[in-house]
């Protein structure tokens, strides 16, 4: 689908360096953040994190824009964070880095050091696309039998799984940070600590979709002594409107700040890390089997953030870049947009696009489970995937007036393509394994044009719901991304555990360029409904004419080549829903998919920056020199 609505609030140009001040600004800042508050009596050693009354949470401002710089999150402390570093002359990625050490105060069910992600640069001085692999990694003692149960030769239950030493993979997201910030940083990650650490030690207030996490794993965190302290004061989640102080990990956060990321990976946090992993510390009345994990200490310091080519294909003349595997998201949108290219249902058409939409999503969620893996450990054919040759044979699968059944087999990526003269299989392909949704995701940009789009995760919501004890962050379960057992039938699983192995990923972090130019920047938590996410949002900014606030907010439905189609109830209650039902798509209705943070590249060198007005609580935007 091309060339039918104008973009014509793009920008070809760098972000323009606007000469004002910040007094009398919307974002004006607040007290300074750079000197650490002292460390309290008993800090490092199981302090428990206190609840007194607290303020209203600070208000969310879904769109901004203006000029200078930006930044999206899903909270508004993350994002003023972000802004900070901005306004103190930082880059695109000390806001990144400022605003994801926030999170994992703020939103430390879905982020934070212990877990990791992956990181997509636009660096304004060479016109570059860069990506850096942050993906947790299995213990070298891990096996294709990780989640078999010895006794019975089955897959554990997933529950069983996650909740285990067993799921939790070494995490990245500290070394990531380092990483970019040695690149494209200008500030040290002591700096890019700071905010969080005073948010951390002076807290945070609590708000609806805070308390409805705890309380969403308030029965498995109260197993967890060190999971109760930080998040259920007297035995219950918080109150809305109250005050969350961390100060473990606060305390943690400053000694990174004076040893470097040394401390963790090398240092007395990644031995709590390792012994906790090995021995996850259970409450004494608990009724749960926790299975312990294999992770060393030399896990930890043999763990790297792996810069990978990212994946770019062209979609109506504009440059698509996302993460390549182990990421699943690169490859899964660019197939569909490659296929969606194929398409022309008309201009005002919006059943036709969206039906094309579900189909090609469908299409490609099948090549992806049969074929893409950690690319260090196995063959993908990622060039072939993202070749527009094998999106026409795809493409012709697609039936103009009816959805095919589902599941649709993979097709054969082996670079003989029949250009759409003949079709592959009709049916059958492997499940999708289980992926969490409890991931973050942020967008900035800096005065000189320099971009970020950046997902972070600990995978399910609480991750494993283990905390390290006196460190006052989760570990995650991300190895529970990796499939139990094969899953391919007589083919080969590119996703099965092993030593030192990546799971397979769904997050997607997007930039798109036109002409060379920062034109979006978008990503999203959800599972594996990132990918969809991310496709129908582009879908509808680029093909269906809406703006980026539109385009964000507008209803969403997520086709992972499975029988029925996920969507909110306002996408099945819509017109095109009905219509779609006729052409034979079904739908199991879910309350809410994604929470997108975006950025668009206007004229004149304005960035507008979009986050979710309702869904996930709201998030948060803002913008250096805000206009109206």
């Amino acid at each position: 689908m091309s060339g039918r609505f104008s973009r014509s609030a793009a920008v070809f140009g760098t972000v323009a360096v606007v000469a004002a001040t910040l007094q009398g600004s919307a974002q004006a800042d607040g007290p300074d953040e750079s000197a650490p508050a002292a460390p309290g009596a008993g800090e490092r050693a199981g302090h428990p994190p206190q609840f007194p009354p607290g303020r209203p949470a600070p208000p969310k401002q879904p769109v901004a824009t203006g000029f200078g710089g930006a930044v999206a999150t899903v909270d508004a402390d993350a994002t003023a964070a972000g802004m900070r570093a901005l306004r103190r002359g930082g880059t695109a990625t000390d806001a990144a880095v400022a605003a994801a050490a926030a999170l994992g105060v703020t939103e430390p069910f879905s982020s934070g050091i212990g877990g990791g992600g992956f990181y997509v640069h636009y660096d304004a001085g060479t016109g570059e696309v860069s990506t850096l692999d942050g993906r947790e990694t299995a213990p070298a003692a891990a096996t294709e039998e990780l989640f078999i149960d010895a006794e019975t030769g089955e897959p554990l239950p997933f529950q069983q799984a996650r909740v285990s030493g067993l799921s939790v993979g070494t995490p990245g997201t500290l070394q990531t940070w380092q990483e970019a910030l040695d690149r494209w940083g200008r500030r040290s990650l002591a700096d890019a600590l700071s905010p969080a650490t005073r948010l951390a030690a002076r807290g945070f207030v609590v708000d609806e979709t805070f308390r409805s996490q705890v309380a969403g794993n308030a029965e498995l965190f109260a197993d967890f002594p060190a999971s109760a302290e930080l998040f259920l004061p007297d035995g219950a989640p918080p109150e809305v409107g109250s005050r969350l102080r961390n100060r473990d990990l606060a305390a943690t956060y400053r000694l990174i700040a004076r040893h470097g990321t040394d401390a963790f990976y090398g240092g007395e946090i990644g031995a709590d890390v390792a012994a906790t992993v090995q021995d996850p510390p259970v409450a004494d009345d608990a009724d749960r089997d926790v299975r312990p994990g294999s992770m060393t200490v030399d896990d930890l310091a043999g763990y790297e953030v792996v810069e990978r080519e990212p994946t770019t294909v062209e979609y109506d003349g504009l440059q698509v870049f996302g993460m390549g595997p182990p990421s699943s998201g690169g490859s899964t949108v660019g197939e569909a947009l490659n296929i969606l290219e194929t398409a022309d249902p008309g201009p005002d058409d919006t059943t036709a696009a969206l039906h094309h939409y579900l189909e090609a999503s469908a299409l490609a969620f099948a090549d992806r489970n049969r074929y893409v893996g950690d690319p260090d450990v196995v063959d993908v054919p990622l060039d072939e995937l993202l070749s527009q040759g094998f999106a026409d044979e795809r493409a012709c699968e697609i039936a103009p007036a009816a959805a095919a059944d589902k599941p649709v087999a993979p097709g054969v990526p082996d670079g003989e393509y029949t250009g759409g003269d003949s079709c592959g299989p009709e049916a059958g392909a492997g499940a999708v394994a289980h992926e969490g949704m409890s991931t973050t995701h942020l967008t900035t940009a800096d005065r000189w044009g320099n971009v970020v789009a950046y997902t972070l995760t600990i995978e399910q919501t609480g991750g494993s719901g283990i905390a390290v004890p006196g460190r006052g962050f989760l570990l995650n379960n991300e190895l529970t991304d990796f499939n139990f057992a094969p899953s391919q039938g007589d083919a080969p699983d590119p996703n099965l555990p092993g030593p030192g192995k990546r799971p397979r990923s769904s997050i997607s972090p997007t930039i798109v360029l036109d002409d060379g130019e920062p034109f979006l920047a978008l990503g999203t938590p959800g599972g594996s409904t990132i990918i969809t996410t991310v496709l129908q949002t582009l879908v509808n900014r680029i093909d269906l004419g809406m703006d980026l606030p539109e385009a964000l907010a507008a209803p969403r439905a997520s086709q992972r080549n499975t029988p029925s189609v996920t969507a909110e109830p306002e996408f099945v209650e819509s017109r095109s829903g009905e219509q779609l039902r006729s052409l034979g798509h079904s739908f199991t209705t879910t309350p809410e998919i994604g929470a997108l943070t975006g950025l668009e590249f206007l004229r004149g060198g304005r960035i507008q920056a979009v986050a979710e007005p309702e869904r996930r609580g709201g998030g948060s935007a803002a913008v250096l020199f805000p206009v109206r």
